[in-house]
């Protein structure tokens, strides 16, 4: 398994060749770049910006983990969700052009007034459709386990059997809904499947970490890890304890 970062909220503030500096700097091997973030790989960039973003991670040794977008399936009004969908696509030609290999996309939480199953079945439909239009561009399409009660695994994997696409995985979130008795192993094994990148935050904290990471292994994960915590004055003091505590963990 690879330590990578998430963008959210680290590195909100850093551009592409300063990302890519403190990354080498403390070992971690790829990041995730967050829309709206000022490294400023957005779908507004130019058919060469987009090259020279490509070229920039392809010259250092940190990787592009993927693209982490806010488009989200569960609205009710249809109009929206449209929106989303089409976004969608944009973000995966960019993911394409800027060497990316997936987009994260997400529920956000359940509409009032709206059957649940007929929520969940909405974003399936809408994932697998991505999923259809991400395949012919080699990127892949990553739901993260989100959302006010959406998060919860039995939901994604109620969107993932809708969705029955094999370019659709699952962004593993490390939310408190996880675990079941002190353990993930339940939940885990809802999702394992489909796993194509794992969200974690911080490690001090009593969500099981280190079986976390024992079932990954143990289930052949060799994706990425991506650190999704706070920023701080001194980034590359904490970036280099929290690789060595990962590192411990993982041991």
């Amino acid at each position: 398994m690879k330590l990578g970062l998430v963008t959210y909220n680290m590195a909100k503030d850093w551009d592409v060749p300063t990302l890519i500096e403190k990354c080498r700097a403390t070992g971690f091997e790829g990041v995730e770049l967050r829309t709206t973030h000022a490294h400023g790989v957005e779908v507004g960039l130019s058919a060469a910006e987009r090259q020279e973003v490509r070229k920039r991670f392809g010259d250092s040794p940190v990787r592009i983990a993927g693209l982490g977008s806010t488009f989200e399936y569960h609205a009710a009004d249809p109009a929206v969700l449209r929106q989303n969908v089409e976004g969608t696509k944009e973000y995966v030609k960019l993911a394409h052009d800027v060497g990316a290999p997936g987009v994260k996309v997400r529920p956000n939480g359940f509409p009032e007034g709206v059957p649940r199953e007929q929520t969940i079945e909405q974003i399936g439909k809408a994932l697998r459709e991505c999923g259809a239009f991400a395949k012919d561009y080699g990127v892949q399409v990553r739901l993260e386990v989100h959302g006010r009660e959406t998060c919860q695994p039995a939901h994604i994997r109620g969107m993932m059997d809708v969705a029955d696409h094999d370019n659709v995985f699952v962004c593993w979130n490390s939310n408190a809904q996880d675990v079941v008795e002190g353990s993930v192993q339940q939940n885990f094994d809802l999702l394992k499947n489909r796993i194509a990148l794992v969200h974690i935050n911080e490690l001090h904290t009593a969500y099981p970490w280190r079986e976390l990471f024992s079932l990954l292994k143990g289930h052949g994960y060799g994706g990425y890890c991506l650190a999704e915590i706070p920023g701080s004055p001194d980034p590359e003091r904490v970036m280099n304890y929290y690789r060595a505590l990962y590192r411990a963990l993982c041991a």
